[in-house]
């Protein structure tokens, strides 16, 4: 199977051919021509699968270039996953030579600066569901000319405390606009709930079929429960990281985890599940100017993150679900880079490392702390 096949027009087939895009995943394949079709469409795959490119290929070929109006609204749960999105349509849209027009709507940016950029009517928004509710309210987004919305993450835009905003931002549409929910995750509920939004919805689940790539290493180290934020400083101290990201399982333990380092001096800062808007854009634009050298974070607040120059991750929590493990590794390694993902485990969680190196067809090398140097450790 190739683009050409699932009906993708010439110029973005080749605008995919430069950036070695060449053959469409499992999700690609599965959603493309239901999205055509124009079937609303609910979609789970795992991430790095591909699923952004799942949508907008269609989206692209269904934008009438000509009219100058907003016609798509792609909504995401934070910030960060607005900027990838808009990148990947600027790239589209600079490698196939279609004239399609975009702009990101999001919180706690000049509200002034996005209403001009409105003026100039972009055919695809990619934004926060609040502000984009606030600029259709006050008619500066022209809702009743969209033809399709997009909720990217949709398991976390459907939650409790987005669920509301959302269904206000459909019900401002046409009843004839298409719905695509897309998610790494879907809970039933979440389903349910997406299933009464839409018309019919065509259901797609995708095995995950991601692979850590071959340029992620992956070493251990045995400690203590109490003793690992101690094991990661000496660790740090040695290989001296260029940026890195450290995972933990529960909020609470996040900012005592900040402060701890903090107290010993580390360039350190954390965000979580329940990080604000504005809280987590100044975090996020600190880590990658590199005023903070260290994050550390939850799983849930690490979604949607894209940072090229992560040189490690630190596993100082093993995550409780297993595909997490692949999510984490993939956060190091970008663009090609070398990365390296370090786990500080207990004798219990070592077992659980066994299981990964099977599971993801990796090997984990044991080490020790030697006079200040990392010696492999003998099995």
């Amino acid at each position: 199977m190739d683009f050409v096949k699932l009906g993708i027009n010439s110029g973005l087939v080749e605008g995919l051919k430069k950036v070695k895009i060449t053959v469409p995943t499992n999700i690609q394949q599965r959603a493309i021509p239901l999205i055509k079709e124009n079937k609303d469409v609910i979609a789970q795959s795992e991430t790095g699968t591909g699923k952004t490119l799942a949508y907008l290929l269609p989206i692209f070929e269904k934008v009438d270039a000509v009219r100058r109006e907003n016609q798509v609204i792609i909504l995401t749960p934070t910030h960060e996953l607005a900027i990838q999105v808009q990148r990947q349509i600027e790239l589209l849209t600079n490698n196939s030579g279609f004239g399609i027009t975009s702009t990101t709507i999001i919180g706690s940016v000049n509200i002034k600066r996005q209403i001009e950029q409105l003026k100039k009517k972009p055919q695809i928004i990619v934004g926060s569901p609040g502000r984009v509710l606030e600029l259709i309210t006050s008619r500066k987004i022209k809702a009743h000319t969209v033809k399709t919305i997009v909720v990217d993450e949709a398991d976390r835009l459907l939650d409790k405390h987005n669920l509301e905003i959302v269904q206000s931002v459909i019900k401002t549409t046409q009843r004839d606009r298409q719905l695509l929910f897309f998610s790494a995750t879907l809970s039933e509920q979440t389903v349910e709930i997406a299933r009464e939004l839409m018309k019919s919805p065509e259901l797609l689940r995708v095995d995950s079929e991601v692979k850590i790539p071959e340029n992620i290493s992956h070493i251990y180290f045995m400690a203590d429960q109490r003793d690992k934020i101690a094991v990661f400083r000496k660790i740090y101290g040695i290989i001296k990281p260029q940026k890195a990201i450290i995972f933990i399982n529960q909020n609470y333990k996040i900012e005592d985890t900040v402060a701890k380092l903090n107290y010993h001096g580390f360039n350190v800062t954390g965000i979580h599940g329940s990080s604000g808007k504005l809280e987590r854009k100044q975090v996020m634009d600190n880590f990658r100017s590199g005023r903070i050298s260290i994050l550390v974070a939850s799983d849930l607040a690490a979604r949607g993150l894209d940072i090229e120059d992560v040189t490690h991750i630190f596993n100082l929590d093993l995550p409780e679900d297993s595909q997490f493990f692949l999510h984490r590794s993939g956060r190091t390694g970008r663009a090609g880079n070398s990365g390296c993902t370090v786990s500080i485990v207990t004798v219990d969680e070592k077992k659980i490392l066994h299981k990964y190196e099977k599971m993801f067809g990796i090997k984990i090398t044991g080490k020790n702390l030697y006079k200040g140097n990392l010696v492999e450790k003998r099995r």
